[in-house]
């Protein structure tokens, strides 16, 4: 990157990689990570543990990770339960439709009602007792482990530049959520006794609607 950076703007080089990495991350749900300082080596990092380097299936293509971090979202901010029609209400608004090829996802329906759902990234069902049948969309068991409630609020934080605390309605519920995780990790360590006390969250001053994320 140094070497396509103009000469004349590579004194803002650190300000140019902040804002390229913003950019990677939102599109891709990847981080750029420091490897090695002295020679300014960098690696990118997906979010989830995806195979083929978050393309899914082997061979050419994209990372598909940004989707499912926006899905994991969309079902979260639902109360952890998503109908299909919400799914695709939200990822309309970015311009993703079902049965229409996407540059980056593909076939997008496809995507998340099937391959997503193999991987045990999604888990998609019929809504009991509906008829004409509809289907509703939660976590997966993968999603559970590699992921987070709260980084999940993270990642819809900052392609949305908001912080985690201004959604209110599922902050608090991503806070106890990320104190339970601690108290696992803590318990299942050999021979530890550990009383916790809870700590109350920071409640922010207002709460954007689904449609603002």
């Amino acid at each position: 990157m140094l070497k396509i950076v103009n000469q004349k703007y590579q004194d803002r080089f650190a300000e140019i990689l902040k804002k390229a990495s913003e950019r990677i991350e939102a599109v891709f749900a990847v981080d750029l990570k420091e490897v090695d300082s002295t020679i300014h080596s960098y690696d990118l990092v997906s979010k989830l543990k995806l195979p083929n380097n978050g393309r899914v299936r082997a061979g050419r293509g994209l990372p598909k990770t940004s989707l499912l971090m926006t899905v994991l979202g969309v079902i979260f901010m639902n109360g952890n339960c998503a109908t299909e029609e919400d799914i695709w209400k939200f990822l309309n608004m970015m311009q993703v439709y079902a049965g229409r090829k996407h540059f980056i996802y593909r076939e997008p329906r496809k995507l998340i009602t099937k391959d997503l759902v193999r991987l045990k990234y999604l888990e998609y069902r019929q809504v009991l007792n509906s008829d004409p049948p509809r289907y509703e969309f939660l976590w997966g068991p993968k999603a559970h482990t590699e992921t987070s409630k709260m980084k999940i609020l993270e990642f819809l934080a900052k392609v949305s530049d908001m912080v985690p605390s201004a959604f209110s309605s599922r902050y608090e519920e991503a806070f106890q959520d990320e104190e339970e995780r601690d108290r696992a990790k803590i318990a299942a360590r050999p021979g530890n006794t550990v009383t916790f006390r809870h700590v109350p969250w920071p409640r922010p001053a207002a709460s954007p609607t689904l449609t603002e994320v």
